[in-house]
């Protein structure tokens, strides 16, 4: 059923934040995505979300130039008017990120700073500036990562900065709590996507491991997260809050 709900998705043209798109869209929640550089790509996210009958659009940001958020707020504020006669959002997902290995002894500087400034301080200012633009009564989605849990060599920096979207998750509840704002927090395991080079996805070897540390005895696909982003956006998940949900099959358990 249609409703007259509007989320944000950051990194919605690909992957992950393409499911949450489609997945929302299915529960009648209209859209805004942002992408990097594939403009293309986030058109043909548009289409089908409005395939489905809910409205939607796309605008470009970079997460990691923590500079340009202001205007890209002045942006979305605008556009969402434009589009949707709306001032205010609903639904923030803090979705946009890479992956990279970044073996201890051989990280540099500049590498831990680019990921930290896409995978920590970006959710942090963006959130710290949408706020205020967020209905109450709305939610807040953050993307973590199984590897906040477990370990695989290589991603001690990916997974720290995760952990801490995590706390900075329970956090957020807790000071918008009184606006009834829910923030909660999806860590995906391993997801068959292009993330990280596609290596879940394309090489049957790595496949195959992750699979077998699985205990439902396979790899994650998109829509195994797209499912539970779009649930936690709904008034089912109502009394969620604060919380660290996992989906990951069973890793490492």
């Amino acid at each position: 059923m249609k409703t007259s709900k509007l989320a944000l998705i950051t990194g919605g043209s690909r992957g992950l934040g393409r499911s949450m798109a489609n997945k929302l869209a299915e529960k009648g929640i209209n859209v805004v995505i942002t992408y990097h550089t594939n403009k293309a790509e986030a058109d043909k996210v548009v289409a089908e979300i409005q395939s489905k009958g809910a409205e939607a659009l796309a605008l470009p940001l970079d997460v990691s130039k923590a500079d340009t958020f202001q205007s890209f707020v002045a942006t979305l504020r605008s556009s969402i008017k434009s589009n949707f006669d709306k001032e205010k959002i609903d639904f923030l997902v803090n979705n946009a990120g890479i992956g990279l290995s970044t073996p201890l002894g051989a990280t540099e500087p500049s590498v831990f700073d680019s990921l930290t400034d896409i995978h920590f301080k970006a959710p942090f200012f963006l959130t710290q500036l949408i706020v205020p633009f967020v209905n109450d009564g709305g939610g807040i989605v953050n993307i973590s990562s199984g590897l906040a849990r477990f370990t695989a060599p290589g991603y001690s920096v990916y997974g720290s900065l995760k952990a801490a979207v995590e706390q900075l998750s329970r956090y957020l509840a807790q000071e918008l709590g009184s606006r009834q704002i829910r923030v909660n927090c999806v860590a995906p395991g391993a997801i068959e996507t292009d993330f990280g080079g596609g290596a879940v996805r394309d090489n049957a070897d790595y496949n195959k491991m992750i699979a077998d540390a699985t205990a439902l005895g396979r790899a994650g696909l998109p829509d195994d997260i797209g499912d539970v982003v779009a649930f936690l956006c709904t008034d089912e998940s109502r009394w969620i809050n604060g919380q660290r949900i996992e989906v990951s099959g069973g890793t490492h358990l």
